[in-house]
């Protein structure tokens, strides 16, 4: 065999198996839906055991890490019991060392409202910048530097939030633009609302209203917009007020609308599962039944016209999971429901984890899904047909936040510590 093939099979050979390693810049990661390409991750952990480092941190969380080559990002508060504080603050971390590079205030009024505190939505970066929003309504933008860029009030510009409890969104990173949804009501008269602001300026690009017939606590969501690219085409997704929405991003013009989220008008009926996208699959959780599953492509009504299947066992806060093959429901209590996601038939139900309560959005990697509970404890479970436990590691540590992967790493967040666990692999050449 001539030399120049042999080099050249060696190097496709090479490629195949190479890690995939990717930046985890937004929550739900690089590919916006909980989905990560990364192999050779970690299975088996503990406190002491294949922990590379941990970080001390101040209290709990709901916003999960975000990581950008040698930087992680953190949305922090302070503890409310123990500091007596109420500070908010952005949290800049070597990812090396585990050791804060630098913290920025984000402004006071930290609260609790039930599980969840002001720190919840997750920071967004590009790589050169990062964005955080606070449940209190900022919003501001920061250089890799820690150098402050903009700074926005959005409850002083557009009203008080109305949610009942507490503002809980993650913003949307797509090009130069950040989307930040406002869907509430169980507090305000005021009308929901999409914004789309400049990631260079910080200014208010559009601002389009998103009216429905939800009422009481059902207008209230707390979910994180989804990104829909098929063919040309890109929208993105919002869930709350008992509708499912697809809105152009250029405009902000609802495109189309699917009810069925809230089959008995039931008054609290808010959303916390933020809505799933895979290919032309549109995964669209409401508060355990139903969850609906459309197609793209439709515009006016698609309630009956693009609706594939629906399922009655759904989650209230975890975040489905799909590969385009299977789609994977874990509700709050720790059963899970493996589906077919294009037909919705059950290829297995009621599997049961350890029991607990589950509110961390599960992730899919390596073959595997990685499910943390409210207790600390991440279960590895095989991902597939066949329902199979394969790990179950317990930091025994209260826990909101969803595990975040990159480069052969998985960052879990507990009250008490940011933990990164495994080696990390050296990213793949191009």
């Amino acid at each position: 065999m001539p030399i120049r093939v042999i080099l050249i099979v060696a190097l496709l050979c090479g490629s195949a198996v190479a890690p995939h390693a990717e930046n985890w810049p937004q929550w739900r990661g690089p590919s916006l839906n909980g989905v990560s390409g990364e192999r050779n991750l970690p299975v088996h952990w503990s406190k002491t055991e294949n922990i590379t480092w941990t970080l001390a941190l101040p209290a709990w969380s709901g916003s999960t890490p975000i990581v950008w080559g040698e930087r992680l990002f953190l949305n922090v508060a302070e503890d409310l019991k123990v500091t007596q504080g109420d500070n908010l603050s952005l949290w800049c971390v070597d990812r090396s060392s585990g050791v804060p590079l630098w913290k920025r205030p984000l402004g006071g009024g930290n609260r609790q409202q039930r599980k969840q505190n002001m720190s919840t939505p997750s920071p967004v970066t590009d790589g050169q910048h990062v964005w955080v929003m606070t449940g209190t309504g900022i919003l501001k933008a920061f250089d890799f530097k820690g150098q402050e860029l903009w700074a926005r009030d959005i409850q002083k510009e557009y009203g008080r939030f109305g949610l009942n409890w507490g503002y809980g969104s993650s913003p949307l990173l797509h090009g130069d633009a950040l989307y930040v949804q406002v869907l509430h009501g169980m507090r305000t008269r005021d009308a929901s609302y999409l914004l789309r602001i400049d990631t260079a300026t910080g200014k208010t690009v559009w601002r389009v209203e998103r009216p429905t017939h939800a009422r009481v606590e059902s207008p209230d969501s707390y979910t994180t917009p989804a990104l829909l690219r098929y063919g040309n085409t890109t929208e993105i997704v919002l869930t709350g007020g008992d509708v499912v929405t697809g809105h152009d991003p250029a405009t902000g013009q609802e495109l189309w609308r699917a009810n069925g989220l809230n089959p008995t008008n039931d008054p609290n009926y808010r959303i916390v599962a933020s809505p799933v996208v895979h290919g032309d699959l549109i995964v669209a959780p409401s508060r355990e039944r139903p969850i609906l599953v459309l197609k793209a492509g439709g515009r006016g009504d698609v309630t009956t016209s693009h609706l594939l299947w629906s399922f009655n066992n759904g989650p209230d806060v975890p975040t489905p999971v799909t590969d385009g093959t299977y789609l994977y429901v874990i509700n709050d209590r720790g059963i899970v429901w493996c589906l077919d996601a294009k037909s919705g038939k059950e290829i297995y139900g009621r599997q049961r984890l350890k029991p607990a309560t589950y509110s961390g959005s599960p992730v899919l990697a390596d073959g595997k899904i990685y499910i943390t509970n409210e207790d600390g404890m991440t279960s590895v479970v095989k991902a597939g047909p066949s329902f199979e436990i394969l790990a179950e590691n317990d930091f025994d540590d209260y826990t909101l936040s969803s595990p975040a992967i990159s480069e052969g790493q998985i960052f879990i967040r507990t009250t008490g510590l940011l933990y990164c666990i495994g080696k990390r692999l050296p990213a793949a050449k191009p």
